[in-house]
């Protein structure tokens, strides 16, 4: 072999304040005591750089990198600081940024400014000996389609100035800032090479040969081909299969330029498209394979593929049992940022995440856990899934429940859902559709959110119901939001929902008492607001008989502490309804009724519940008079003073054909302000989803705030720009009529046929206004119980908010979510399309009522 692939490893570490859990700038007091041949100086004073010495065996690497890191934690302890092997500190923020004193480092914060200042970042630079530097120009070009490969497994840097970037490698983004960063293009010889760094100095805009920051370069200061894109990774396992990797990459490279073989490189923007992505994906969602015109793969696979493409190469060099081993462990941990997204998701506690990093990099060089969680058989894990992590092991708030359902055997399985079958017939739980009662469907598999996710549904949420509920009295009334010229008149009046008699409502009347969200996770496990449910959301019930179904069923299944109770919700919900009907009755003791169709409703089983459990009078429209310009109860002469709405027609249809002039006679007794009108004509006007896409604009008009919650990008077919744009991409995106529910006429491209996709681009053309499209967005799956044990299906949620007024007091987020869940192989989680639904267990913390 002509090139040596010997292998070295340089690692920057970030230096941690272990009492604040801050970057520490003591580089510069604690370098002087270090010998100088195995540590230096970065341009940041948060930072060390270790330097191995040359080894030859990938056992010698690991070696040689945990003594380092011991002898520096050493050093280090006695001034109370600790460190870090990660692309970002976790609670690094840019005025955490010290430069280190001296000429050249000087220079490039007056040359480069705001792209010094943010160079908090450290990075894992592996060595391996090519000491021809024509060959190793040679092969630098030809190892790049591994690069992706491995900057996805050595990701660790999601977090950056106190927030989540969205990105598993933020690092790489911000590296890429550099004028000489990414690939150097094609050159043919070492002195070409040399040549073009020559003409980026005497351009200026490089300093020196150090400078030359490329993905991969022959080395500024050794006889060794240099890998410079990874982060640095916590876990020492984790470098050093990057490092047989790509000593593997370049073995394979070498032989096909001593072969001569031909090499067709991949197009420059087609590499960045790959860096890019497996910077924002890593191991958690797409990469690019390795064709020069690659499929979008699965991060495993793509990872297996690399491996595989490598085997002669690591089988030559003695490395194929070491690597194939670590490239299993890697995908069974998962990379750093997988692993610290968890332990945010856990408190949303950053100190968290710092503590795992610290941890991780003093470890076992393996980083396994001291007692390893045992993986769930044939799971069948899916990035984004809630409770169950790389290798199918259990997320820390699921492993409790998953070693229970680990303990039922198929005959067990078979036992408790035919006892669940049994209770939800003998409780009479369903929906009624097309005229016939549809069972509802339930897994016996609860759902955890943690008490900092409800914290921060309840902000954004919250946020969310009060700009609505102000643009509905303002939509129904002054229109501000027109005269200020934030929103067109014609984007809401006359569209889709629209009732001029909402118009003549009390102005200080709450429209939307209740107000129901579907939200989604995305793959990080960031919740999305997809729809907004305001007319008349169902589902509070159905939450609620999911829980007393699990007492009932699986009593045994260990429930976490601080358990919320969705019980308390009937409460929430009287006290909600008797407030808005006493601010606009006047009476302090309101009698309110809940108006359904009956049997015939499809919430029925709610309709019945929610009465009961609330004190609300059970009434149907007919069953309802006005007398002496109040609402009565026919029947009595009861007064009522409060109507929630759970009807499905208008209120001027209230009494049928049977009272034709009853809904308008209610509606003068409303206007007079005698009874309030819960969940109010009109209302209907937000739940259109093209309505849907202003609601962070009314947050900023109506607020004057900052959306919590992201929605989902949507495209409005009426407007022309948007419609083309949709025609265009039917087959990527979700469609669905403005007015439709329970999942009707929703079409996901990338699961449609072609016929199917043609057919809605016909629709879509017919009757633009119809219809919305959005972006997929992949719902987060979640472990479902059946004979063969555990297997992961889509899930959204429901949450519910209450509102009796505008204030951010005024809003209550009810201890209840509906978590329904798809048919295995779908995203609509719909029950009329199949779907069920399992219980929510909502945290609350400790000293909660």
């Amino acid at each position: 072999m002509s090139a040596e692939l010997t292998l070295g490893a340089e690692e920057e570490l970030h230096l941690i304040d272990l009492e604040s859990g801050r970057l520490s700038a003591k580089a510069p007091r604690l370098l002087p005591k270090l010998p100088a041949h195995r540590f230096g100086a970065e341009l940041q004073r948060t930072t060390i750089e270790t330097n191995t010495p040359v080894v030859r065996t990938l056992d010698d690497l690991r070696r040689v990198i945990v003594d380092l890191r011991s002898e520096l934690s050493t050093a280090i302890a006695p001034v109370g600081v600790g460190i870090a092997a990660a692309g970002t500190a976790p609670r690094s923020e840019y005025a955490d940024f010290e430069l280190t004193s001296g000429g050249r480092y000087g220079r490039m914060q007056e040359q480069y400014r705001m792209l010094v200042d943010e160079q908090l970042i450290c990075g894992l630079q592996v060595h391996v000996g090519v000491s021809d530097r024509d060959l190793a120009v040679q092969i630098a070009q030809r190892v790049a389609t591994a690069l992706p490969v491995l900057l996805a497994l050595s990701a660790s840097s999601p977090f950056w100035n106190g927030q989540d970037t969205g990105y598993s490698s933020f690092r790489s983004i911000i590296w890429q800032r550099w004028p000489s960063a990414g690939s150097f293009g094609r050159v043919q010889s070492a002195a070409e090479y040399d040549a073009m760094l020559e003409d980026l100095i005497a351009s200026g805009v490089i300093a020196d040969k150090k400078m030359a920051y490329f993905d991969v370069r022959p080395s500024s200061h050794a006889p060794t081909l240099e890998l410079r894109v990874c982060d640095a990774t916590p876990v020492v396992d984790d470098a050093v299969l990057i490092a047989g990797l790509f000593r593997a990459a370049v073995r394979k490279a070498e032989k096909s330029v001593e072969s001569g073989a031909e090499w067709q490189p991949r197009s420059e923007p087609l590499h960045r498209a790959a860096m890019w992505q497996a910077a924002r994906s890593g191991l958690n969602g797409d990469l690019l394979g390795l064709g020069r015109h690659p499929e979008r793969l699965p991060a495993e696979i793509a990872v297996r593929q690399l491996l595989d493409r490598l085997r002669p190469e690591l089988e030559e060099l003695g490395d194929w049992s070491t690597v194939a081993d670590l490239v299993e462990d890697t995908l069974a941990r998962g990379n750093s940022a997988d692993r610290q997204r968890t332990a945010y998701a856990e408190r949303g506690e950053l100190d968290d995440v710092v503590a795992l990093v610290v941890e991780d990099t003093a470890g076992t060089p393996s980083g396994r856990d001291p007692d390893p969680v045992v993986a769930i058989p044939s799971y069948r894990v899916r990035a984004g899934d809630e409770a169950v992590g790389p290798g199918a092991r259990p997320r820390p708030a699921f492993r409790d429940l998953a070693a229970f359902f680990r303990g039922w055997d198929a005959d067990t399985t078979i036992e408790r859902c035919a006892a669940r079958d049994v209770w939800t017939r003998e409780h009479e739980v369903g929906f009624v559709v097309d005229g016939g009662v549809q069972e509802f469907g339930c897994d016996l598999v609860p759902r955890t959110v943690s008490a900092y996710e409800w914290s921060q549904l309840a902000a954004g949420l919250g946020q969310r119901a009060r700009a609505i509920e102000l643009f509905l009295r303002d939509a129904y009334g002054e229109r501000r939001i027109v005269s200020d010229g934030a929103m067109d008149e014609h984007e809401f009046v006359g569209a889709n929902g629209w009732d001029p008699d909402a118009a003549r409502l009390p102005a200080h009347a709450v429209r939307a008492p209740v107000m129901g969200f579907d939200l989604v996770r995305n793959e990080f496990g960031g919740w999305r607001v997809l729809e907004d449910n305001v007319r008349s959301p169902s589902g509070v019930a159905y939450g609620m008989a999911l829980r007393d179904l699990m007492d009932e069923v699986v009593p045994d299944a260990p429930r976490p502490e601080h358990l919320r109770d969705p019980r308390t919700v009937t409460a929430r919900l009287r006290e909600t309804l008797r407030t808005n009907a006493t601010a606009v009755t006047g009476n302090p003791d309101p009698v309110v009724a809940l108006i359904s169709d009956g049997p015939a409703a499809g919430a029925w089983f709610e309709h019945r519940r929610l009465a009961d459990g609330a004190g609300l009078r059970l009434l149907a429209g007919s069953d309802l008079d006005v007398r002496d310009g109040r609402v009565v109860v026919a029947a009595t002469g009861e007064v009522l003073d409060g109507l929630y709405l759970r009807i499905d027609r208008d209120v001027r249809d209230l009494g049928g054909a049977d009272l034709p002039d009853l809904g308008a006679r209610v509606l003068d007794v409303a206007e007079a302000g005698r009874v309030s009108l819960a969940n109010a004509p009109g209302n209907a006007l937000v739940d259109d989803k093209a309505m849907y896409v202003n609601v962070p604009d009314l947050i900023w008009y109506y607020l004057d705030e900052k959306p919590l919650l992201e929605s989902v990008p949507t495209y409005r077919t009426s407007i022309e720009g948007e419609r083309l744009s949709v025609l265009d991409r039917v087959g990527e995106l979700v469609t669905k009529p403005v007015d439709g529910e329970g999942g009707r006429d929703v079409l996901i491209g990338p699961s449609a046929s072609a016929p199917e996709v043609a057919e809605r681009r016909r629709d879509i053309a017919r009757d633009p206004a119809r219809w919305v499209g959005q972006e997929v967005v992949m719902l987060s799956s979640h472990p479902t119980i059946g004979p063969a044990g555990l297997d992961p299906r889509h899930v959204d949620l429901r949450a519910f908010v209450y509102v009796t007024g505008t204030g951010p007091e005024d809003t209550h987020l009810a201890d209840v979510a509906l978590t329904r869940v798809a048919p295995e192989g779908s995203m609509v989680v719909n029950s009329s399309r199949g779907g069920g639904a399992k219980d929510t267990w909502i945290i609350g913390t400790a000293g909660e009522r």
